[in-house]
């Protein structure tokens, strides 16, 4: 006994500390843990953010209206950008450009500011990264989800649909589509479901159909990643004592197979946005996009692509600001999926 009253520790017993504890993270926020520390994704995230932002305050922070024309102003071209290009040498060094300082990016040639083009066709793509993937996602997810589900003869039909999806050109299909409900909707009597869908995708600018086609002709990847994400997830012991208990299959599905697989689908969503954004600057750039005048980066690519050599800031502007909005979509996506792979669950 000690003097204050406490007995003595044994001799030759190792004492043992008080258990420290720990508060561990969940799946979830680990896995953000993890994206937080991707510079990579988080750059990507910022300049998508920037965008969405630009996109949404365009009226507020552009200069001019971007169908304002200005046609004594058309070409013109402030002065850094002639120092940026060496061969757009100013009329008054003998040289073809006018010089237009109030545009910071310059004009086009029917005198439109370029900076404001550029800020409203970020609407367009951001719309269509967004828009498309919900619809992409939707079809997918049914068709992925019944085929998985069900098995047997159900399975294998909507497979094979699946693979002659696939094997028709995607490019192809997107503009007949485009063809037969926009191109084709005069021809159409008034009254008619081809043409109200036409006054439709007029009234919003000619991005109902990019929307449809692009959408109806993404949703195979997603069907396939879903049916083998249920195939797989339908044999855990959670679901299988669901099936025991005889809960329902609507019950089955939305508890216990979607939570389940919605994170695969998410960064494989991500990671498509730069493809569809890319289907609907080419479709802008063979004048079958938006409804001019309303600014798309591919169409304004494909404007000032005859002007190249003379006026490169025209093509080269847009078409930087659709490269730098793709990246960072990929660079997001990458960290989205580095993040949420279980096999690095616990690593720095």
């Amino acid at each position: 006994m000690t003097t204050s009253g406490e007995p003595e520790p044994l001799k030759g017993v190792a004492q043992t500390q008080p258990s420290i504890r720990v508060k561990g993270r969940s799946l979830t926020a680990d896995a953000f843990y993890r994206l937080s520390r991707n510079r990579a994704a988080i750059i990507g995230a910022i300049i998508i953010i920037l965008n969405i932002l630009a996109a949404l305050l365009a009226p507020l922070i552009v200069p001019k209206a971007f169908d304002d024309a200005s046609f004594k102003d058309s070409n013109g071209t402030p002065t850094w950008v002639t120092k940026l290009f060496p061969n757009m040498k100013p009329i008054e060094e003998g040289g073809y450009v006018k010089v237009r300082n109030n545009y910071l990016l310059g004009a086009d040639g029917l005198g439109r500011d370029l900076l404001s083009r550029i800020v409203y066709g970020a609407r367009v793509s951001l719309a269509v990264g967004i828009v498309t993937p919900v619809i992409s996602l939707t079809v997918g997810l049914l068709v992925g989800l019944i085929a998985g589900y069900n098995g047997g003869w159900i399975d294998n039909l909507l497979m094979r649909f699946v693979d002659i999806m696939f094997a028709f050109p995607t490019y192809l299909l997107i503009i007949l589509l485009m063809a037969v409900f926009r191109l084709g909707s005069s021809a159409h009597e008034p009254g008619s479901p081809i043409y109200a869908l036409s006054q439709l995708d007029a009234a919003v600018g000619g991005l109902l159909f990019i929307f449809i086609g692009i959408g109806i002709t993404s949703w195979m990847s997603d069907s396939r990643l879903v049916r083998g994400q249920v195939l797989s997830v339908r044999q855990n012991d959670y679901v299988l004592a669901a099936y025991a208990l005889g809960a329902p299959t609507s019950r089955i599905i939305l508890r216990h197979i979607l939570p389940n697989i919605f994170g695969p689908l998410i960064i494989a969503e991500t990671l498509a946005i730069p493809a569809y954004i890319g289907y609907e600057a080419f479709l802008s750039f063979i004048g079958l996009g938006v409804n001019p005048p309303t600014p798309s980066w591919g169409g304004m690519i494909a404007e000032g692509a005859p002007r190249i050599q003379s006026f490169p800031n025209q093509a080269l502007f847009p078409a930087l600001a659709l490269f730098v909005l793709m990246f960072a979509f990929n660079f997001l996506g990458d960290g989205l999926r580095d993040a949420f792979d279980p096999t690095l669950r616990g690593r720095e």
